[in-house]
């Protein structure tokens, strides 16, 4: 073969060795942790078992306990035994503590574990050593604050919200010093976001003077295995700094922390499909950090330095989301929540696939067939391109007799038969690389569509038919691999190739090798190749046959 020869020979395997490694290169694996901490130690659980409620168990009034600066400046007694209130809401569960007032559970009612049927619902926080609990005020200087401090609270053990019904859960805690902290999660029946309030009374006689933090606490697991098809969805601390959303890989935070300035919009800790995010609101944060403490990893919101004269009060706002990295309800809850949903490298490709497929689904409620008629309309698009391909090819095709007799004229001098070859293709209007241009411009499309099947809140645990019940996780059976793969097989049958033997050979090597690499794809793109596979068989049929 000569150089020009050779070119189609080399494209073609560059292409799959693009398919091949393309995602170690542009999607790094990233470990995937799940966040589920260990059971709580036995004293933990006896003191849960013994703890004495302060109120009689069963559901609250939906209505605020108490007028703000009405709360008791009495010294809180750090003796009481810490109690747990339960949340129960349209979207969710939570359970909080009295000990620092923080989130020590929290599940997702509409999203479940895994595709089974009696799967548990996720949990974005698991009950556990309290080290884990999260949304943790601690305070310094004057604002003393212990992360364990007992915190008092009229609400029942037990709170249920529906529809657009809102509740204020209140928890109130008075230091030694005379600092009062009234710390106040406004919940509703209908939504994932969590507005929070720390507000500060200083009831003693002289100034106090000190600053707080609000943290993110997330229990990190180093030993949790990964499945393959989540590998390359990033896991960890997040944070929306200057307009950029700016991933901090957990391993590098062993090698210390990372701080951010004044400028951050909010932090995050996201996992594949789901996130818990602050929002800080002014006044509220002079200093993130994102930090790793053992086997936990935490985001650090400091305030400024705060000074309180006597009588004088001060509120602190955040606003929490924790739920699914689902875009409706990230842009209802604002502050650019949305920008969480991006598909990465091809996010200028993947979010217009990801608008048609939703519209697609709109109609016909079932991503499977969302999927196909995407690829058919991918494949319209792409059909001038195919179709000059396929003639590009043929024509190749035509010329293989007077390639070979310049092979055999200018045998030895290469240069010469390069000239030649060139002028043969110009003669006859062939460009010898033309039959590989329509792989070669679907393989962004099939990236970004990878990132869109992947990582989609949507396509989690889609059913199509049949045993595909999740078209975001690999065919269980690998049927649809070995299709794709005897597709791939009659489709290299149906093209025209050179008289070179090796070169054929490399061709034909084509569909094994991609039913390797699919066999743990997302089912939801190996129906998108089988189909446009199936779809170009028909092409070529219809060229072939025009032809002819």
């Amino acid at each position: 073969m000569n150089s020009y020869e050779n070119k189609n020979l080399i494209l073609a395997m560059s292409l799959m060795l693009a398919v091949w490694l393309g995602f170690s290169i542009l999607f790094p694996p990233v470990k995937q942790e799940q966040v589920t901490p260990t059971e709580p130690p036995a004293a933990d659980q006896a003191t849960a078992e013994t703890a004495a409620p302060t109120i009689t168990p069963g559901p609250a009034k939906i209505q605020p306990l108490n007028e703000a600066g009405t709360v008791s400046p009495a010294v809180t007694d750090n003796s009481v035994p810490g109690r747990e209130i339960t949340i129960e809401t349209d979207k969710y569960q939570a359970v909080f503590t009295t000990q620092g007032a923080r989130l020590v559970s929290f599940k997702l009612k509409d999203y479940k574990a895994t595709a089974a049927e009696d799967a548990p619902p996720v949990q974005m926080f698991e009950s556990g050593p309290l080290r884990y609990a999260t949304l943790r005020t601690t305070g310094t200087e004057g604002f003393v604050l212990n992360e364990d401090a007992r915190f008092e609270t009229a609400s029942a053990n037990l709170v249920e919200i529906n529809g657009d019904a809102q509740y204020e859960l209140r928890f109130k805690h008075v230091a030694a010093n005379g600092m009062q902290y009234v710390k106040t999660y406004r919940l509703l029946g209908d939504r994932y976001t969590i507005d929070t309030t720390m507000e500060l009374a200083n009831t003693a006689a002289t100034p106090l003077r000190g600053s707080l933090g609000f943290a993110l606490v997330q229990h990190w697991d180093e030993n949790q295995d990964s499945n393959m098809y989540d590998m390359y969805s990033f896991i960890g601390p997040a944070t929306l700094n200057k307009e950029e959303i700016e991933e901090v890989d957990v391993d590098d935070l062993k090698e210390g922390s990372v701080a951010y300035g004044a400028d951050v919009s909010w932090t995050s800790f996201q996992t594949k499909y789901f996130l818990s995010v602050v929002v800080p609101g002014t006044g509220s944060s002079e200093r993130i950090e994102i930090r790793r403490k053992g086997d936990a990893v935490e985001n650090l919101i400091e305030t400024p330095v705060i000074t309180l004269q006597p009588g004088e009060r001060k509120a602190l706002d955040y606003l929490v989301f924790i739920g699914p990295k689902d875009a409706e309800q990230l842009k209802a809850a604002g502050h650019n929540l949305d920008k969480v949903v991006h598909f990465g490298f091809f996010n200028i490709l993947a979010q217009p696939l990801f608008l048609v497929l939703t519209f697609f689904y709109g109609y016909f409620k079932n991503y499977g067939v969302a999927i196909i008629l995407l690829t058919v309309l991918i494949k319209i698009i792409f059909w001038p391109l195919t179709h000059k391909s396929y003639s590009s090819m043929k024509a190749m095709q035509k010329l293989q007799p007077e390639m070979q007799k310049l092979r055999e004229k200018h045998s030895g001098d290469k240069e010469r038969l390069n000239k030649e070859m060139m002028a043969l293709y110009k003669t006859h209007s062939v460009n010898p690389l033309g039959g590989c241009l329509p792989m070669l411009v679907q393989i962004p499309v099939f990236f970004a569509l990878y990132k869109v099947l992947l990582d989609s809140i949507a396509l989690r645990h889609a059913d199509f038919a049949f045993w595909l019940t999740d078209l975001s996780a690999k065919d269980p059976y690998y049927i649809t691999p070995v299709l794709m793969g005897a597709s791939m097989f009659v489709q290299q049958k149906m093209t025209p190739t050179t008289a070179d033997p090796m070169q054929a050979k490399i061709f034909m090597m084509m569909p094994i090798i991609f039913t390797f690499m699919f066999l743990n794809f997302p089912s939801g793109l190996v129906i998108y190749w089988l189909v446009n596979n199936l779809l170009t068989i028909l092409q070529q049929y219809f060229i072939h046959r025009k032809k002819a």
